[in-house]
């Protein structure tokens, strides 16, 4: 098992992706009291080297040795040329329906087998953790045994909390922990809102229904006055932070316009709050990154697939390559901003007269 002492950012060497998942290869058998508890468990499937993710009796998802395999994922990391993983649960896992003791052992079990991928090679793995935020002073306990206990970078949140906003005022001391264990925090949407407005395949809850939850999640954050309470929290937003650019001009324009909101986000507007955040690229289109640049500064973007599902980006590195950007710029996407979110500061630094968090000057 890792410790505090264990590197945290990897070794910075090549391209990080900071948005790829994890899901062991079993589950420990549920030893609560509480029956028809949704306790996830793993069993085999017909196609090699494949298990089904079975919860409540039925299979969420099949998934490969890929998710648990180090040496599997590494080839694979060498064919796409990245360098450096960082590693989270597969959201579902995060469990926030759990009652809070059962939550507690499942992030506790995800956590030191998140830890033990990290330790089978920590120059190429980071771990992100998990916590259960149906309890918040739960998920600070864990939060804390995760990084100081574990050696993780952060760790991985869902959206929203059962339904409620991560940015709702109930999750501040949440947020106030995490910025003071200066610990990075993932965001990743988690059963979303407007799954009743699709017309098709299950699979448009990852193509349709995540970038509309990640924008209001995000939004959320800005609206409801926790970046501007948590200033040095370091929080990153998973498919390019989805509909947030489009959402910001009119978040702008309430800002100017509606007394009550400029009050509660302390006078900060969205634009700035914005731009102090982090975003995987993970929008499939070169002009598509080019406008998270725009919106976002090229210090607050970084490589994200989301490795090894279906929905994953094959050519991470094609498309910044497309992107006709200059070597230091192509070096923070690559590898800098990601290291600078992990909190390796020393090891890749922002542009000249900037701060972590900070867009580069226009």
């Amino acid at each position: 098992m890792t410790d505090a002492s264990t590197p945290r950012a990897g070794c910075g060497c090549g391209p990080v992706d900071m948005h790829t998942h994890v899901v062991p290869a079993d589950f420990p058998a549920y030893l609560g009291s509480r029956k028809g508890v949704p306790w996830p468990s793993m069993v085999p499937a017909a196609a090699p080297c494949h298990r089904h993710v079975v919860i409540s009796g039925e299979v969420y998802r099949t998934v490969s040795h890929q998710c648990w395999d180090p040496a599997v994922r590494q080839a694979d990391m060498d064919a796409m040329g990245v360098g450096v993983q960082v590693l989270s649960p597969m959201p579902e896992l995060l469990s926030y329906w759990l009652a809070p003791e059962d939550g507690s052992a499942m992030c506790r079990f995800l956590n030191e087998s998140v830890a033990r991928l990290v330790q089978s090679d920590p120059a190429r793995f980071v771990g992100l953790g998990a916590v259960p935020l149906q309890s918040v002073d739960a998920a600070v306990a864990e939060l804390e045994h995760a990084v100081r206990v574990l050696g993780m970078a952060g760790v991985e949140i869902g959206s929203n909390i059962d339904g409620v906003p991560i940015g709702h005022p109930r999750f501040a001391p949440f947020f106030e922990a995490a910025a003071a264990l200066d610990a990075a925090v993932f965001v990743h949407a988690l059963r979303p809102a407007g799954m009743d407005r699709l017309v098709g395949p299950p699979q448009l809850e990852q193509v349709l229904a995540f970038p509309g939850e990640v924008g209001l999640a995000a939004a959320s954050m800005i609206t409801g006055g926790t970046l501007a309470r948590c200033p040095t929290l370091r929080i990153a937003f998973s498919h390019g932070g989805g509909s947030l650019p489009v959402l910001l001009p009119r978040l702008q324009h309430g800002f100017l316009t509606v007394p009550q909101l400029r009050d509660q986000m302390q006078g900060r507007s969205p634009l700035e709050a914005a731009r102090g955040l982090w975003f995987d690229d993970l929008v499939y289109d070169a002009p598509a990154i080019a406008n998270l640049l725009r919106v976002y500064g090229d210090t607050q973007v970084m490589i994200g697939t989301d490795y090894p599902f279906a929905i994953m980006d094959r050519e991470p590195l094609a498309r910044l390559d497309a992107l006709g950007l200059d070597a230091a710029a192509i070096e923070r996407l690559r590898s800098g901003n990601a290291l600078r979110w992990l909190g390796q500061r020393a090891a890749v630094t922002a542009p000249t007269g900037t701060r972590p968090g900070e867009p580069a000057p226009s």
